[in-house]
């Protein structure tokens, strides 16, 4: 995935990458490297009338076979978790075909 990527969590927050990847461009955007925290705005969740939106989202599944700097890429079908609620962070929107050179 590139930073330019649409990620929500599961309550509709809009997720952003803290450390883009520059070595590697995806329809000329910085690609994200599993190791980056997505920030997280806008999460609506509470928990009896208590705000408990989530903070943080890291990815825990990547790709197996596509790295930059050693460290695996992001896929559409890449799996992550939110901080504090633990649950799951979704694309739904990338760039859903790169080809190398």
């Amino acid at each position: 995935m590139h930073v330019g990527a649409t990620v929500l969590c599961a309550h509709g927050g809009t997720a952003t990458p803290t450390v883009p990847n520059p070595r590697v461009l995806v329809g000329g955007q910085p690609t994200v490297l599993m190791s980056a925290v997505y920030a997280i705005a806008g999460c609506p969740f509470n928990v009896s009338g208590s705000p408990v939106p989530c903070v943080t989202g890291q990815w825990v599944v990547a790709a197996t076979r596509v790295t930059s700097n050693g460290q695996p890429l992001l896929l559409m079908d890449s799996q992550a978790v939110c901080a504090p609620n633990g649950t799951p962070l979704m694309p739904v929107n990338a760039q859903t075909r790169v080809i190398g050179s």
